[in-house]
């Protein structure tokens, strides 16, 4: 159902494994997200996280036998397991590495939302995509605020009432995805590779930074506050490592343990 491999580089690989369904998610698919980004944020050797999936498709959004045995769940359960979904995806949003999608195939439904939270997004030239809920009667909602976030307000009214079908050259143009590759997940491999040469605690804070400058204006408070943040890692362990090592001409050790690994 969900496989992982963790590479001796700190590289942690989430594997979708339902091809039978196209990886649609279920209750099962969605409590072991959940249990594996726990665990993956609480291990301090990992550096970076890719999503992918095994078989044709890289999902095709929520399990429609699941959402019809939900149908007869009382409103409570329901409302349970939306909040469920809520919780892996703002797990995914705010997990302190970096993160990447290798989509192949088709990515439906929520599948894009799992796609918009992540920092890069990669899919091949086939791909496909669709926010199709309301073909169904149903409506975008969980992944709403990750998917506005991505392609903004003007494109999600289209999108998210037309059901249409967006092939991987337009979803560049939407901000879906960031680069289509023939091979999406060498391509990802490749990106984490680059990723890896930079400062582990420098890649969390970057984060943080847009999270914050995200959720707040630019105002006063936010000026003291990313003020601060600059003021701490400059004088942190990495900071002051990274600033010497290029006075000394040569590489910061997180890059030679990387080289080495």
């Amino acid at each position: 159902m969900l496989e992982l491999d963790i590479s001796p580089e700190g590289v942690a690989t989430l594997t979708l494994n339902r091809p039978e369904v196209h990886n649609a998610f279920n209750s099962e698919l969605v409590n072991a997200l959940i249990m594996q980004l726990d665990a993956l944020t609480e291990n301090p050797k990992i550096r970076a996280l890719l999503l992918t999936s095994n078989g044709k498709h890289f999902s095709s959004g929520a399990d429609l036998n699941w959402m019809q045995e939900m149908a007869t769940h009382t409103p409570f359960q329901n409302h349970k397991e939306a909040q469920t979904l809520a919780e892996l995806l703002h797990k995914l949003d705010v997990f302190p590495h970096p993160t990447i999608a290798a989509i192949n195939g088709a990515a439906f439904g929520g599948a894009i939302g799992l796609i918009c939270c992540c920092d890069i997004a990669v899919a091949n030239p086939e791909s496909k995509f669709c926010l199709s809920e309301v073909k169904l009667g149903l409506i975008p909602a969980t992944i709403g605020p990750y998917v506005i976030r991505a392609m903004g307000v003007r494109q999600s009214r289209r999108y998210f009432l037309t059901a249409e079908i967006i092939k991987s050259q337009h979803a560049v143009q939407l901000s879906l995805i960031h680069e289509i590759n023939e091979d999406p997940i060498q391509a990802a491999k490749d990106l984490i590779h680059n990723l890896l040469f930079n400062g582990p605690n420098a890649l969390a804070q970057a984060k943080k930074v847009i999270a914050l400058c995200e959720q707040h204006p630019l105002d006063k408070e936010l000026r003291r506050t990313t003020s601060q943040m600059i003021a701490e890692i400059r004088v942190s362990k990495e900071g002051q490592e990274g600033v010497q090592a290029f006075f000394d001409n040569r590489s910061p050790s997180w890059h030679d343990e990387h080289q080495d690994s």
